[in-house]
């Protein structure tokens, strides 16, 4: 009997993480291990660390092989982040929680609570997992700018950055979340790659919706505005969107857009 393999993509979040940091909130990463037996645990990976956040949706995912027959006991770590160190020891430990691949995966969605140590609840603190099963191995890399976006910034311009959402399942599921360009108002972001599962479900058609944002280091990010898409239309480079921000809009008769968002590749 042939022994079955998968590609597993797990995305992460969290809600209601305990606040480590005086003053402001965490600043949260998530590091996954797998039981190696013996008592051992190894690093499959980690995402990235999100700034000043209770309750982060972390863009990277963590990919893993899924062994049909076989478990494969995993242990999520949630860490608040106060150096450049990749050692974790001198790091607050806001949780964990454990189970096993099989789980999610039948699950598809699975939200656990976190423990600091087997019952000790980290207050409220949750962490939720998603698997999707990459079975379509097609990549989309795309490169975009913006141009005239709204000043959010008081005694500046804006500090952008882009976030890509999916439709499914009736919800909106992060796909990808740009870096920040500090103070510009006619960014240009760095050409990023994501799995087009991932991206739009393998669906060209799949609802997509684009949030341009402000960022804010206590973690209230400002929306600039947002538009509807999906990958068929972004592949129409060049293609040109404008953002929109909903209350502006409605308050403002002679409202037009918040900025503008160029597609200058899509493949």
């Amino acid at each position: 009997m042939a022994h079955c393999v998968t590609l597993v993509q797990l995305s992460i979040s969290c809600d209601h993480l305990i606040d480590k940091d005086i003053g402001s909130k965490s600043d949260p990463l998530c590091v996954l291990l797998q039981d190696v037996g013996g008592g051992s645990w190894a690093e499959l990976g980690r995402t990235e660390r999100v700034r000043n956040c209770s309750s982060p949706e972390f863009s990277k995912t963590l990919q893993l092989e899924y062994h049909f027959e076989t478990v494969q006991k995993l242990r999520f770590g949630i860490y608040d982040i106060d150096n450049k160190t990749p050692a974790l020891g001198d790091d607050d430990f806001l949780g964990g929680a454990e189970c096993s691949l099989g789980q999610i995966v039948s699950s598809q969605t699975i939200t656990l609570p976190l423990m600091l140590k087997p019952g000790k609840p980290a207050g409220r603190g949750t962490i939720t997992v998603s698997a999707l099963e990459m079975k379509d191995s097609r990549i989309v890399t795309m490169e975009v700018e913006a141009r005239n976006l709204d000043k959010k910034d008081f005694l500046g311009k804006s500090d952008p950055f882009l976030e890509f959402f999916r439709q499914g399942d009736g919800k909106w599921h992060l796909a990808y979340r740009s870096e920040v360009i500090k103070n510009n108002l006619n960014p240009t972001w760095k050409r990023f790659s994501v799995p087009l599962q991932h991206f739009c479900g393998g669906d060209l058609n799949t609802p997509i919706q684009v949030r341009c944002s402000d960022y804010d280091s206590d973690g209230s990010h400002d929306l600039i505005g947002t538009f509807y898409t999906s990958l068929a239309q972004l592949q129409a480079v060049p293609a040109e969107f404008e953002c929109i921000h909903p209350e502006k809009q409605q308050k403002k008769k002679s409202y037009k857009n918040s900025g503008t968002v160029c597609v200058k590749i899509c493949q």
